[in-house]
């Protein structure tokens, strides 16, 4: 078999690409956990809560939702069309943290859920806070001038 055949055997064997879909969901579904959210901040301030008090209550329910969700099996179907669009910062870390803990409750407590559950998370938060403390370094440095 030639290089020729062998890559029209491979350009036919090979899934077509779905970018452009890919793209879509990920932009609607996205905007939609947004929309969600603003929604949900409307209806804090609507029940007059400060602006700082608001937000930090629509952040914990969004976390909420999120969690229950995937506990429920649900996040995982609604990432499976809106792929990178669930990873809207909030929600998909509160899934990141608590999709390991239901899928390791059956280890039990301390070596399951509390163990499994910054597996995948754990090494986000070390990132974050590091490059924080980088940029609050250069940040510094570049004050002093």
């Amino acid at each position: 078999m030639t290089e020729k055949e062998y890559g029209k055997l491979v350009e036919q064997c090979s899934p077509k690409s779905t970018l452009c879909k890919d793209l879509w969901n990920a932009f609607w579904i996205g905007g939609l956990i947004c929309v969600l959210g603003q929604l949900i901040q409307n209806g804090y301030l609507s029940l007059k809560m400060d602006t700082e008090s608001a937000g930090a209550a629509t952040s914990m329910t969004l976390v909420a939702i999120s969690a229950l969700l995937t506990g429920l099996s649900l996040y995982d179907d609604i990432a499976k069309i809106g792929g990178a669009g669930t990873l809207v910062p909030i929600t998909g870390f509160a899934n990141a943290i608590s999709a390991p803990a239901v899928e390791f409750r059956t280890e039990g407590f301390i070596l399951g859920v509390g163990a499994k559950m910054f597996t995948i998370a754990g090494p986000v938060i070390v990132y974050g806070t590091v490059a924080s403390v980088v940029y609050g370094v250069i940040y510094w440095f570049t004050t002093l001038f």
